[in-house]
């Protein structure tokens, strides 16, 4: 490593190992004995130290017949040299811990239907494996999430695809395929089974406008030829489902979130099934940093436990 240093007037480049070199003699006040406690011959050493004293323009130490002493000058530099090297090996320290996985941060967004079903187990399994590493997490719609990815804000995002964008930059792995179901109470006397068209007559729940299970939603009824009753609607995932609870209505929604809640039952949609894809994104055009490759990691492994009748592995 190298270090641009001004000292006098002059401009010179300063090596850390010259430093560290200089530290050790002001330390010991022996040229022998530093060589020793730095594992570099005596010569090498007078040799670097030399070189920096020319670099600087000034000698560094006065060299008396048995005694070593600290010029003006080298008493300037010390303080700064020590601070310097404190610097360099807390920097190495660092770089090291995170390398390891020590140390770092995750910048992650996920929809709220993933956050409310998905995200929490496997955050919870990443945390138990690096407790070190921090997790920030956004929860916003795919598009948004899209966009923040898109200008550097996140480091990865669990969405749902298609995007809904044109950036070539943006990098997607699709992982899972997600059955979605129509939620009611658990009092409701809806069939373990029914056909998309059959929604016709029921009062729906629907998520505010934006949402991608509100255009799944509609596509399948228009797609069937009819528009949807909707009793309520323009809540977010948490919200359309305390409002299916209280009996508002119907909702479609992704089958995992219902694991959470007792109140509610699920009934599969079929002619035609339903469901859609949720992919890992990030930017392409820069190297995942090493913590969001372990996330990435570690979601997958977690994600193998999905792979069941109503979600699969992609």
């Amino acid at each position: 490593m190298r270090v641009g240093f001004i000292a006098y007037g002059y401009r010179g480049v300063v090596q850390i190992q010259q430093l560290t070199y200089f530290v050790a003699v002001a330390r010991t006040r022996h040229f022998t004995r530093a060589a020793e406690l730095t594992g570099v011959s005596q010569p090498s050493l007078s040799k670097q130290i030399r070189v920096l004293e020319n670099s600087l323009g000034t000698p560094l130490f006065v060299r008396n017949r048995g005694a070593i002493e600290l010029t003006s000058a080298g008493q300037a530099l010390l303080p700064h040299a020590q601070r310097i090297l404190i610097d360099v090996e807390s920097a190495e320290r660092t770089v090291h811990e995170v390398a390891n996985l020590r140390r770092g941060r995750v910048r992650m967004g996920a929809t709220p239907s993933l956050c409310e079903g998905l995200l929490p187990d496997a955050l919870r399994r990443f945390h138990e494996t690096y407790p070190d590493i921090d997790l920030e997490v956004q929860e916003a719609g795919s598009r948004v999430l899209t966009r923040e990815l898109a200008q550097g804000r996140l480091d990865v995002a669990l969405l749902i695809v298609p995007l809904h964008t044109d950036d070539p930059d943006i990098e997607t792995t699709p992982i899972l395929r997600e059955r979605l179901v129509l939620a009611s109470r658990t009092d409701s006397d809806l069939p373990e089974r029914m056909d998309v068209g059959d929604l016709r007559d029921l009062p729906l729940v629907m998520f505010r406008e934006g949402y991608d299970l509100r255009d799944v939603t509609l596509r399948a009824c228009r797609a069937a030829g009819f528009e949807p009753r909707l009793a309520v609607e323009g809540g977010e995932m948490s919200a359309v489902l305390r409002f299916v609870e209280a009996g508002l209505g119907h909702a479609v929604v992704p089958s995992m979130v219902l694991a959470s809640r007792p109140e509610l039952q699920s009934t599969v949609l079929e002619n035609p099934p339903l469901d859609r894809v949720i992919a890992l994104a990030h930017r392409s055009s820069e190297a995942l940093p090493l913590a969001a490759r372990a996330f990435k990691a570690e979601l997958l492994a977690h994600l193998k436990t999905f792979a069941t009748g109503e979600l699969g592995l992609v």
